[in-house]
């Protein structure tokens, strides 16, 4: 699988583009994990349990992940930047529909929409990136996408949360919708036509793990640590307000506490992961089973709050470059298709992990939530440490062509 590289205007406006990309991932994945920071005022406000106001979450996660492999190549025709157009318009549209909506059926409904075009934009989006620039640049043009994510979690959820605050969860959603639009704009204004080249087929998607043991490990190992991530950072907020008195700015500095850890681990794991990945996977996974045994002992006091919120982002932040690396490692020659299947097992699995959560804290209370993140990412590092052959190294001729591919290490460490 290559990348075509497509620069026909100016140095200026191909950044420009690569700007607008990531601003497009911005308002993607603020909009998918935004619930988090305002599941109390929005189950308030609609009457219902914090548990069910998490199906936000859940209903988003399930289409973006079963749906990409299908709508990929559904639309394997269609020019890149009209697919990119339209996922945002779905995505300003749903968020305008969510601020306004009378019902919470409505709300679902509408995220589960929103849903598939989150699943399309990252499985298409990095590529447009690094098609805008000359070859050379590839890389830089995927790390600058990718620190979209770094931006979002260390100031979007947090600001989401603020405003919220002061004015309230309708208006929050009303106001990415507001950016989703300019987005769109932007995007229709600046990125010139780039039509398909490399859309992955259905078969491919789903035959991969049939025949390649690693991968199919990798996406097991995957598949039990986000169950557990997010089905206990979901209830966050209301963890920490059933354990100590907080007020809603404190919630938002912890959030942006560990936005900031994230971006901190992906730092350490860009220059730990290329010298020893297995044990910075290791690492990474060890601290954050440990950052939520500890928030449960100790979690009560917000001095214990700040540090641990910390410790999660980071540990969590290193895993996350770690696991893309793997599935590199797992699958070099079909890359594309890997992270194909990547994402849908990732987003299903945020899915149920907001889903199981929301079980746990309706009937065991919040504290269970962050016992069953505990149990399900202890799972993924004991399969970890028993795989080690399978899912640590890198066959001899395995590593894909320079001209091929951009390996996820190198633009994770140009973050």
């Amino acid at each position: 699988m290559t990348t075509r590289h497509e620069h026909p205007h100016s140095t200026l406006r191909s950044w420009l583009g690569v700007s607008a990309i990531t601003a497009s991932l911005f308002v993607f994945l603020t909009t998918e994990l935004m619930p988090v920071g305002i599941l109390t005022p929005v189950s308030t406000s609609l009457s219902i349990s914090v548990g069910v106001a998490g199906l936000m979450v859940t209903m988003y996660g399930v289409s973006a992940g079963l749906g990409v492999p299908f709508i990929v190549a559904w639309t394997r025709r269609v020019n890149r930047r009209v697919l990119l157009s339209a996922l945002l318009a779905i995505l300003a549209l749903g968020n305008l529909i969510t601020a306004i909506s009378p019902n919470y059926p409505l709300i679902l409904t509408t995220r589960l929409i929103m849903g598939f075009a989150n699943g399309v934009f990252w499985a298409i989006g990095v590529n447009m990136a690094m098609r805008l620039v000359p070859r050379h640049r590839a890389s830089r043009a995927a790390a600058v996408v990718m620190s979209g994510i770094s931006i979002a979690t260390v100031v979007g959820i947090p600001l989401g949360t603020f405003l919220e605050s002061l004015t309230s969860w309708r208006t929050t959603f009303l106001i990415w919708s507001g950016l989703g639009a300019l987005v769109f704009l932007a995007i229709a204004a600046i990125l010139p036509s780039l039509p398909s080249d490399n859309a992955v087929s259905v078969r491919e998607v789903f035959g991969l793990p049939l025949k390649n043991v690693r991968l199919r490990l990798v996406m097991v190992i995957i598949i039990l640590f986000v169950l557990g991530h997010f089905g206990a950072f979901t209830f966050i907020r209301p963890f920490l307000e059933d354990n100590s008195s907080v007020t809603p700015a404190y919630i938002t500095g912890l959030l942006m506490i560990y936005g900031g850890g994230g971006a901190v681990g992906n730092f350490i794991a860009g220059h730990t992961a290329k010298k020893n990945l297995r044990a910075t996977f290791i690492a990474a996974s060890t601290g954050l089973v440990a950052s939520l045994v500890l928030l449960l002992m100790i979690g009560r006091g917000q001095a214990g709050a700040i540090i641990l919120l910390g410790l999660w982002g980071a540990s969590f932040g290193a895993w996350q470059l770690c696991q893309v690396n793997m599935t590199l490692a797992a699958a070099p020659d079909t890359f594309e298709a890997a992270m194909s299947l990547n994402t849908m097992a990732y987003n299903t699995s945020i899915a149920l992990g907001a889903f199981f959560g929301g079980l746990f804290a309706n009937n065991l209370g919040v504290r269970s939530v962050l016992w069953f993140g505990v149990a399900l990412a202890a799972a993924s590092l004991l399969v970890t440490l028993g795989t080690r052959r399978k899912t640590s190294r890198t066959a001899p001729g395995d590593a894909p062509a320079a001209s091929e591919h951009v390996s996820p290490k190198v633009l994770m460490k140009e973050r």
